[in-house]
């Protein structure tokens, strides 16, 4: 079987800075936007793109992550000579369990990927919220004879030494990469998004891991190792939004960045859609509709109380008195009467009890999945 390329969704942080929200999960699980889970962006993406044949590289916790995603119908990947293919570390001859990185994790997946024989391989991250046509991408990649591109986009200069910088001569050649950069040259960031031909990465990874030479990673010594040998790296500029939510602040500003609409994110935009598991209909946005303002509500939720301004998940519960701002309630939490919920993630299943407060005005609160807080043994 041959197709023109494959996508690689790497999945396998182990996500710490999210704290209690990958303690049992995958980060690319977390569930976000209402009726979302974080990887269900970029398995969208390749579906609006048309790309058919998708491996997802997994690692710490993927047991979530993998009932998700399944076959990867929910994304119309799983038609004749397509579909999505959960990848997970093995014991190999080099003793390794574990992926010991980004270049690596693909290293280990070779078998995979020849079976398919790509000219292509699209490397993607899994914990990035953003639209994106990887089509227009790799004709980019084809008009400019590239042998690596690297989707770039431009951050605020006070925010480029955050980042892997690529500074570019006039064409957008791809001269010198810095990682994190006390001052850098240019605020083009990397997104971690990469299209590679895979015979020339093949030959890369096979030669460097022969030798015995370190070749974990693609920011730290795939992208040198090209720039040194000469080849031709262009970087792809991508004008839209994107978002890493690998930390607890970025996690809640994309979600309410996501009630926006006017953002490149709306999901009513029939044009591209975002799909999940099981997605009959998305969450509804109430701009003003009895206690709920400005919102994102999924199906099945009970509204007794004051919400502004949040994302709630399924079948959430907002009882009597309660007022929810500038919040993100996951699936089957239960808010009780008389609560305060200011500036927080509430997780699935979590339950809050009556008169409790939970603020975070000076930092983003996080109540993990099924916590209980403000309940006693005696109530019900």
């Amino acid at each position: 079987m041959k197709t023109e390329m494959v996508a690689m969704i790497l999945a396998g942080g182990q996500g710490t800075r999210l704290g209690k929200l990958t303690k049992n999960m995958a980060k690319p699980a977390v569930p976000f936007g209402g009726r979302y889970r974080i990887i269900d962006f970029t398995l969208s993406n390749c579906a609006n793109a048309g790309i058919k044949n998708v491996g997802v590289v997994t690692q710490y916790q993927p047991l979530e992550l993998n009932a998700h995603i399944g076959n990867g119908a929910s994304w119309g990947l799983d038609g004749i000579d397509s579909g999505a293919t959960i990848l997970q570390p093995y014991s190999s001859s080099e003793g390794s369990k574990w992926f010991e990185g980004t270049a690596h994790a693909i290293y280990q997946n070779m078998d995979y990927i020849d079976q398919l024989d790509p000219q292509y391989v699209l490397i993607l991250s899994g914990d990035h919220i953003y639209k994106m046509d990887y089509e227009a991408m790799l004709e980019n990649h084809k008009q400019n004879h590239a042998s690596l591109s690297v989707a770039v986009i431009e951050v605020p200069f006070k925010d480029a030494s955050r980042f892997g910088i690529m500074n570019t001569d006039e064409n957008d050649r791809i001269i010198e990469f810095d990682e994190k950069p006390e001052n850098p040259k240019s605020n083009l960031a990397s997104m971690g998004i990469y299209i590679f031909n895979w015979g020339r990465l093949r030959s890369v990874l096979r030669t460097g891991y022969a030798k015995d030479s370190t070749m974990s990673d693609f920011g730290k010594h795939i992208i040198p190792a090209y720039l040194d040998s000469g080849e031709n790296v262009i970087a792809y500029r991508f004008k839209g939004y994107w978002k890493d939510v690998g930390t607890i602040d970025s996690l809640w500003e994309s979600n309410m960045e996501f009630l926006n609409p006017e953002m490149d994110l709306d999901i009513r935009d029939k044009g591209w859609r975002i799909y999940s598991k099981n997605h009959i209909s998305p969450p509804h946005f109430i701009t003003e509709m009895g206690s709920a303002k400005d919102s994102l509500i999924a199906d099945g939720c009970y509204i007794a109380g004051d919400v502004k301004h949040s994302v709630l998940s399924d079948d959430v519960q907002v009882k009597d008195g309660a007022a929810v701002s500038d919040s993100v309630v996951m699936s089957g939490a239960t808010i009780g009467k008389n609560v305060v919920v200011k500036r927080a993630i509430i997780g699935e299943n979590a339950i809050i009890g009556d008169n409790a407060e939970i603020d975070g005005t000076d930092e983003i609160e996080v109540v993990g999945y099924n916590e209980v807080i403000g309940v006693t043994l005696d109530e019900d």
